[in-house]
């Protein structure tokens, strides 16, 4: 996701590692959290961001997967972590690097010459084609009210491209992926693709998305109102379009998730804390997501510091390749033994704690506003609530939309939760009456952007997120009574992880880009 986020979400729903409905928050204990709180100050969370600052400045602005820069981030969190005592390893896997290199251009040529906004496509191909424009036959004007465009998801929606002259396809967002509509142009004979966006509300400005997987030839981005203006003039006579993308794409680049767990707490009962460590390839993702890293950093120091005892064992991880497509968080989730994979009862996600228009969003452990998480994931969403609650500040649900690296857990089975202080969405009035901030400005306005360094943090957010992370963490870590009502913390087995496992669907979204 750069700036476009609405598509069909399905989170996949997997045989529960539980089986017990979700019972009342009161299934997790109380536990005071105030001595750690106090000790995870916001001056501790900037002490690690200003690191990561350093780290991208030093190489190339950027802290991506298959970059130097995540490299030496992943180097810095293992010492980090190493220093404070715990036990850390670096789990290494392969993923499809893609980075834009230049910005992409689209122009008409004629018969009237217009230059276009437009986006690459995440892993498009590079190239500079100049050639007609060839619209596919089963383009929807005006749009349905829903969406129902099948405009390029069959090879027979193309006609064949010529052999012998460039030509363009002109495809209509719709109800299959990208890389089917991008693959079915190609294997036409077309020299690169144009998706304009569907046209209902929340699909019809400049689409920008990922195809998950490198195709050869170019393949941008328009808003609908541009589609369709190119749609009508084909009608009219030839139309010669202009298009230029310049892109790298490895198949086999090498990241790494760091991991790193207390020596104490019981083996047999796990609750794994997730930041991805990552940044996108146009700007250093100090907010999107060192604010994360930074703050499991600070609250792992003090758990340390303090000499805390935890009853469950904790194992933070700082996932690599989410921005690619939540790979990291799928290679732990699919590497793990069935018998390993029993032992988690929990996860924990922190994606995004200082945007600077903020708001306080808890998942939707309980599926008021979306689908629900695995059972215990309502208990995970009420410790976060009612500590705001009784802080006196207020929250608002964030739907599991499988947008970050819970998904891969939820999809096993596993009760997950988490916070997050909002990305590219305008925030509405009623936001800004309760939280402050502006109105009808992004919750970050630099996400996914170079501007998201240390000075585009809200240093309040990150000390009211800080503490909450705190909270829910040590929480966990801590209570006898586990996360349902008969006071288990799960009720699985090596058999029922598989089944989990074996059931796991594939995501509707790559990271945080849109794939439909």
């Amino acid at each position: 996701m750069r700036r476009l986020s609405v598509g069909t979400v399905a989170v996949a729903t997997a045989v529960a590692l539980a089986t017990a409905t979700a019972g009342p928050a009161a299934a997790v204990d109380n536990v005071n959290t105030k001595k750690l709180r106090d000790a995870v100050t916001v001056g501790g969370i900037l002490a690690h961001e200003r690191v990561l600052q350093r780290i991208a400045n030093q190489n190339g602005g950027i802290r991506a997967s298959g970059t130097p820069g995540f490299t030496a981030s992943a180097a810095y969190v293992t010492q980090t972590m190493k220093a404070a005592g715990y036990r850390v390893t670096e789990q290494p896997f392969t993923f499809p690097f893609y980075q834009e290199l230049a910005d992409p251009e689209l122009s008409q040529v004629s018969p009237t010459a217009t230059d276009y906004q437009t986006n690459t496509l995440d892993y498009s191909g590079s190239g500079d084609v100049t050639g007609t424009l060839v619209p596919t036959n089963d383009i929807i004007i005006p749009p349905s009210a829903t969406p129902s465009s099948t405009s390029g998801c069959e090879p027979s929606d193309f006609v064949p491209a010529s052999a012998t002259q460039p030509q363009v396809a002109l495809v209509q967002r719709g109800t299959c992926n990208f890389v089917v509509k991008a693959k079915n142009a190609a294997a036409a004979g077309y020299d690169a693709v144009i998706i304009f966006n569907e046209g209902q509300p929340g699909r019809d400005g400049l689409l920008s998305g990922t195809l998950g997987e490198a195709v050869e030839i170019p393949v941008v981005g328009v808003s609908f109102a541009d589609g369709a203006a190119l749609y009508a003039a084909t009608r009219s006579g030839p139309v010669t379009m202009h298009v230029v993308t310049s892109t790298e794409n490895r198949a086999d680049a090498v990241t790494s998730n760091v991991i790193a767990e207390t020596k104490g707490g019981d083996p047999n009962k796990v609750i794994v804390v997730g930041a991805h460590l990552d940044s996108v390839t146009k700007g250093p993702g100090i907010n999107d997501n060192g604010s994360g890293t930074s703050t499991l950093l600070a609250v792992a120091q003090q758990i340390s510091a303090l000499k805390l005892a935890p009853r469950q064992k904790v194992r933070f991880i700082f996932f690599g390749a989410e921005e690619s497509g939540l790979l990291g968080s799928e290679h732990y989730v699919n590497a793990l033994s069935d018998v390993d994979l029993s032992k988690i009862y929990a996860n924990l996600n922190f994606d995004m704690l200082g945007s600077p228009n903020y708001v306080r969003f808890v998942y939707d452990g309980s599926g008021s506003i979306g689908p629900a998480g695995p059972p215990g994931s309502a208990q995970i969403e009420t410790v976060f609530t009612d500590y705001f609650a009784g802080q006196g500040l207020a929250t608002e649900q964030k739907e599991f939309d499988g947008r970050s690296d819970y998904d891969p857990f939820i999809t096993a089975g596993i009760p997950a939760g988490g916070l997050d202080s909002g990305a590219e969405v305008l925030k509405t009035p009623e936001q800004a009456a309760i939280y402050g901030g502006t109105a009808g400005v992004p919750y970050d306005i630099c996400y996914h952007e170079a501007c998201d360094t240390v000075s585009n943090l809200n240093t309040k957010a990150l000390a009211e997120l800080g503490d909450g992370a705190a909270h829910g963490i040590w929480t966990l870590a801590k209570t006898k009574s586990g996360l349902f009502e008969d006071g288990s913390f799960r009720v699985a087995s090596p058999k029922a992880a598989a089944k989990a496992k074996a059931s796991v669907k594939a995501f509707t979204y790559q990271g945080h880009q849109a794939v439909r």
